[in-house]
């Protein structure tokens, strides 16, 4: 199983808090194309592994034209062994799917779009600076609906001024249309962001994390009673519509990046593009290297481990760590993970250890705390 994913590096504007790689100029856009038909070719010679899964991530690829998109796809298919029930997804904002951009985007492979809406609150769409609002929002998923059966829609909880009356109307809203996948993501402050700046200034406040974890309560409680699962902290759907993208992420299967920025993992190292469009477009077209490499060592696998299984419902698998690593993660794991299962953030079930709803939430600082920095002899 290999996964690929496509960085589409351009917006039309920044939005307030955001931090991935990409430029509001498309002035680029025909060169990157090339370049990054150029990498898929040249991945392609050193990789056999069937593909299960395709995604368009960014920045904004339905800023493309649908002839680029499917370009890109085509090009895969010519070069890759793809597999018969691969799952192609592409990101898009409300504000480029019209009717017509989505009848074009269905005849394609593509079979699963993903839609960043955020809120359907327009002061908070504001706070983002996100370009469309809560009209175009829910138009473009009740267009979408008539094109895909495959949906997910993005949504932002603990966003500045909102309350849990405003997160539970964005809940009910989604809820409304009864697609298969959300995916809910608690705002972070990062760094170099208009955000940051924002939040530096008192210009805004961030919620305090007992909102913000009451948020994530509320949308755990109402999906589950619509027979969703969250099956990644940030990840909810229901049977049968989890993410092949984000499930392989998650399980630590293959996948290759293409395109500025883009990281690539296979199982024993990862690298990761150079985030600046015209150096990637020029090394890419002059054959110069335009990546970076880490050999990952059985400690970094380690805990990496941990952080992707105490984040999912697959969890941390005993087992898996004697056999994979040695009795000596075994038992430092063991020793650690007493403390979170006292205080009920993790329990046992059979050979795993899982996370609570309250562990999940805190799931990334609970995976800290089992890291090991180095292994005594």
């Amino acid at each position: 199983m290999l996964g690929i994913y496509i960085h589409i590096p351009f917006c039309k504007k920044s939005c307030h808090y955001c931090n991935f790689h990409f430029s509001t100029s498309l002035k680029n856009k025909e060169d990157m194309i090339k370049a990054i038909n150029k990498e898929i070719y040249q991945k392609a010679i050193l990789n056999n592994d069937k593909v299960s899964t395709i995604y368009f991530g960014g920045g904004t690829p339905s800023i493309l034209d649908v002839e680029e998109i499917n370009l890109i796809i085509e090009n895969i298919y010519k070069n890759f062994n793809v597999g018969k029930n691969i799952e192609i997804t592409i990101e898009a904002n409300p504000d480029d799917l019209s009717k017509h951009k989505l009848n074009d985007l269905s005849k394609t492979k593509i079979n699963r779009i993903s839609i960043g809406v955020q809120s359907f609150i327009d002061k908070e769409l504001k706070i983002m600076n996100r370009v469309h609002d809560s009209k175009k929002a829910i138009k473009s998923i009740e267009m979408a609906k008539k094109y895909f059966n495959n949906i997910s829609v993005d949504l932002l909880y603990g966003v500045p001024d909102s309350s849990i009356k405003s997160w539970n109307y964005n809940i009910d809203t989604i809820s409304s249309f009864n697609i298969n996948h959300i995916s809910a993501y608690a705002l972070t402050v990062e760094p170099k962001t208009a955000l940051e700046s924002f939040i530096n200034k008192s210009i805004l406040s961030m919620p305090d994390e007992e909102l913000v974890y009451s948020q994530y309560k509320l949308i755990n409680e109402k999906l589950s009673s619509k027979n969703f699962i969250n099956y990644e902290v940030c990840s909810f759907a229901q049977k049968d519509f989890f993410s092949k993208n984000n499930s392989a992420y998650w399980l630590r299967k293959k996948y290759i990046g293409i395109g500025p920025s883009a990281h690539s993992f296979d199982g024993e190292s990862r690298s990761w593009n150079i985030s600046n469009n015209k150096k990637y477009i020029d090394q890419i077209i002059d054959g110069d290297n335009y990546y970076k490499k880490e050999n990952l060592t059985k400690v970094d696998q380690y805990n990496e481990y941990i952080m992707t299984g105490l984040r999912t419902i697959w969890g941390v698998s005993v087992k898996h760590i004697e056999s994979n690593f040695d009795v000596r993660f075994k038992n430092y794991f063991l020793k650690k993970i007493k403390s979170h299962i006292a205080k009920k953030n993790v329990y046992k079930e059979d050979d795993l250890y899982l996370t609570t709803q309250s562990g999940r939430f805190l799931a990334d600082g609970i995976a800290s705390d089992l890291f090991l920095v180095n292994l005594k002899k």
